[in-house]
């Protein structure tokens, strides 16, 4: 039997676009509000966390998106055909081997492309599923997928996974450019599944973000340490609060950061000295939530025919579905998917 091949390509390295991150950064800082983007979360640290996070009671999306792979794993496989499965964002590839086992039962997949930023996560994940799929070609790219989409590898009919509604971390208009970006990623006739957590009852949006073990609150003050150990900081983490806050005009979560006291931080790295007021935010993180219509729209205006869109149900058979999973074919361009729609 061919045995498994493991090959890491690296597009975030120590020293690589230093003046660029240090420019984000300052931005990020000088800016009011003071933003941050969620890529900041993942270091080695913070992806183990999240990891935690999925294994919660209370975080509901993990185990919602699970259940309807495990439903319609062999027949994302049949309808797409697909030999190469790329994974953004992938971290320790849990849920992705419901997939991938889907697919290698029918004896079609070659390879599985795990894109995440963490290289120390992937090459775990990448040993694990090597020796899990003996035969199998692991590609991982070590990236960031806001810049690197273009360098996925480009072999195979493929199948884009971005699972656990990450899509939901954008902005309205970066999610229309982002989408517009992996249309242009793939080819006609090539496949992208898109998790996507839904509008339903708040409280349980809220809980999930709030958990009483207190590991996502770790996982946001942990950006702190980040920016410390990166840029030469000082950020005092304890005189910061963890805020989960619920915007009903934009139906998302806004996780913060809120200072308890003024204080100046200095940043030796970026030569820079930043001032927080008394209950002043950094917003690290935004979560939004979709409504069935207003996501199939932005895929068709993005190139995106979508073929399927299965839905978990809710705790209670009165609730609203908890969580979609989109299957979406690319189209050969853009206005045919625009006026199919209409």
């Amino acid at each position: 039997m061919t045995e498994s091949t493991i090959t890491i390509d690296a597009h975030i390295e120590p020293g690589a676009d230093v003046d660029a991150i240090k420019l984000e950064i300052v931005r990020a800082l000088t800016s009011t509000p003071k933003a941050l983007t969620p890529k900041w979360l993942y270091d080695d640290r913070g992806s183990q966390l999240f990891d935690e996070i999925t294994r919660l009671d209370e975080y509901y999306p993990t185990e919602a998106e699970r259940s309807i792979l495990d439903a319609h794993a062999a027949d994302i496989a049949e309808l797409t055909q697909a030999d190469t499965v790329v994974e953004l964002g992938s971290g320790t590839s849990d849920k992705t081997r419901t997939l991938l086992d889907a697919f290698w039962a029918r004896g079609r997949l070659r390879r599985f492309v795990p894109f995440d930023v963490s290289e120390a996560t992937l090459v775990d994940a990448a040993s694990m599923l090597a020796e899990r799929y003996v035969g199998l070609d692991v590609h991982a790219v070590v990236g960031d997928f806001n810049q690197h989409l273009p360098k996925l590898p480009t072999q195979g009919r493929r199948l884009i996974a971005f699972l656990g509604s990450t899509i939901g971390n954008f902005h309205v208009e970066e999610r229309r450019a982002f989408l517009g970006a992996l249309a242009d990623t793939l080819e006609t006739g090539e496949w992208l599944l898109l998790g996507a957590d839904l509008v339903k009852d708040v409280d349980r949006i809220v809980t999930a973000y709030n958990d009483d073990a207190g590991i996502t609150e770790a996982f946001t003050l942990n950006v702190l340490e980040v920016l410390n150990r990166e840029f030469g900081g000082n950020l005092p983490v304890d005189n910061f609060d963890f805020v989960p806050l619920w915007d009903p005009t934009e139906e998302r979560m806004d996780i913060r950061l809120r200072a308890d006291t003024p204080f100046v931080a200095r940043f030796e790295d970026l030569d820079l000295d930043v001032t927080f007021g008394e209950g002043e935010e950094l917003r690290v993180e935004v979560s939004t939530k979709f409504r069935p219509d207003r996501l199939t729209a932005d895929l068709a205006d993005a190139g995106f025919e979508v073929v399927e869109f299965w839905t978990a149900d809710g705790p209670t058979v009165s609730d609203p579905a908890d969580f979609g999973l989109i299957l979406a074919r690319r189209v050969s361009d853009r206005s045919k998917s625009a006026a199919a729609r209409r």
